[in-house]
């Protein structure tokens, strides 16, 4: 088996090998001269996404006691894989047959984007996947997620900011249906409460999750802005995200202390809930006129994503048999669903009398529901994919514990 595993990790190195030759003899960095302030501005929209997607998506789901080094590590590695072969991957879709890719800021910035939907879907599985299993997801999603935004460009006749905009529900859903594929029921009532010991969470963990929800909380007004180029409804993207944001952590606190008997405040809610706004808002950020929306949009944010952990997670652990331990789907799933559903509207209030205003709405609607299908349906099939033996997953009784992953030297050899 460990020979196995080598040659396992030796594909990946295989892979990155494949990556330099790609870059070697198909991409050149754009030589045109640009403004430096230009140049500034964008290098600074790609900080703000790499400390989310570094820190924030790393830390947002550390909080179980002994899957901590994974979480954090294997993520960082899902974002560097990922993003190399978005970059490429772009460049073959958006520039085919023009000899080499042209690789500038925008470019990186867009692949580090498209690579956070593995990011989000991750959440579903970690703990349950090992490397070379997260390495093949991560490239996978990251193929489908491009080509459900290229498909959506010409089928729906959508701009980059709509159709990214769409990576909530796509990596959520995505996320569902591989958790469907590698959820497994522990087979006797012992190894229910070794699991059920994992599942506690410590204090510092859960400070380093806390920690990885205020780096997205901040950040998140530059990602629902930076693929905008109008200054006007930029502005707007930054105040609405705020405004909605704002509103969807206090709704979270509240109702998370009102939904126990003893007035208490869940941890798990924060996580989740505070962040539900800024996915709900992302679609329509630009074409919300007013504060009292936004705000609106962020409290029915906060409480279908606290409903939905209370009154789906029962469905989804015991009859559909899905763990979803990260809430991805009541985090990113649901509140994109709202997003969805938000912009539909305002686009129906904005075109109301004008002719095809029924066939517009219908157009947004099929690109929401082809977001979730696609998904879901790609999801399903990484997860098939995924429950194949020669990838050697841990064995159950090793799900989330960094004991199956990494070297602890200070314990006895061979635990």
């Amino acid at each position: 088996m460990l020979s196995v595993r080598c040659c396992l990790h030796l594909l990946i190195l295989l892979v990155e090998a494949t990556f330099i030759l790609i870059f070697f003899f198909l991409t050149s960095y754009d030589s045109s001269q640009k403004d430096q302030k230009t140049l500034l501005e964008a290098y600074q929209v790609l900080q703000d996404f790499t400390i989310m997607a570094a820190l924030g998506f790393g830390f947002l789901t550390s909080y179980l006691r002994r899957h901590c080094w994974s979480t954090v590590a294997f993520n960082l590695f899902m974002l560097a894989l990922g993003v190399q072969w978005a970059v490429l991957l772009d460049g073959f879709l958006s520039q085919p047959f023009q000899g080499k890719m042209i690789i500038n800021l925008s470019s990186i910035r867009l692949a580090t984007m498209s690579a956070m939907s593995a990011l989000i879907s991750a959440g579903s599985v970690l703990g349950r996947a090992n490397l070379v299993q997260l390495a093949v997801m991560a490239l996978v999603e990251v193929t489908a997620f491009g080509a459900m935004r290229l498909l959506c460009k010409q089928l729906f006749n959508m701009d980059d900011h709509q159709s990214m905009m769409h990576i909530h529900v796509f990596a959520a859903y995505f996320g569902l249906g591989m958790a469907c594929c590698l959820s497994k029921p522990l087979p006797n009532k012992v190894e229910k409460d070794a699991q059920a010991e994992k599942f506690q969470m410590a204090t510092s963990p859960t400070l380093f999750a806390m920690l990885g929800t205020l780096f997205l909380w901040m950040f998140w007004p530059s990602f629902n802005s930076a693929l905008l180029n109008d200054a006007n409804e930029k502005k707007n993207v930054v105040f609405n995200t705020y405004y909605t944001i704002a509103v969807s952590t206090v709704t979270a606190t509240s109702v998370s202390a009102l939904n126990h008997h003893q007035g208490k405040i869940n941890m798990i809610d924060i996580h989740n809930a505070v962040l539900a706004g800024g996915v709900a808002v992302g679609a329509s950020c630009h074409l919300i006129p007013s504060p009292w929306i936004a705000m609106v949009l962020g409290l029915l944010a906060g409480l279908i994503s606290i409903g939905g952990s209370r009154c789906l997670s029962v469905c989804f652990n015991h009859t559909l048999r899905i763990q979803d331990l990260s809430g991805v789907h009541y985090t990113f799933g649901l509140p994109g669903l709202l997003g969805g559903f938000a912009y539909i509207v305002l686009i129906a209030l904005e075109i109301s009398g004008k002719p095809r205003a029924g066939y517009i709405m219908l157009i947004n609607a099929g690109a929401l529901s082809f977001a979730v299908a696609m998904g879901l349906g790609s999801g399903l099939l990484t997860g098939l994919l995924l429950k194949l033996k020669i990838w050697k997953a841990p064995c159950v009784i090793k799900y989330f514990d960094d004991q199956a992953f990494w070297e602890f030297p200070h314990l006895a050899v061979g635990y």
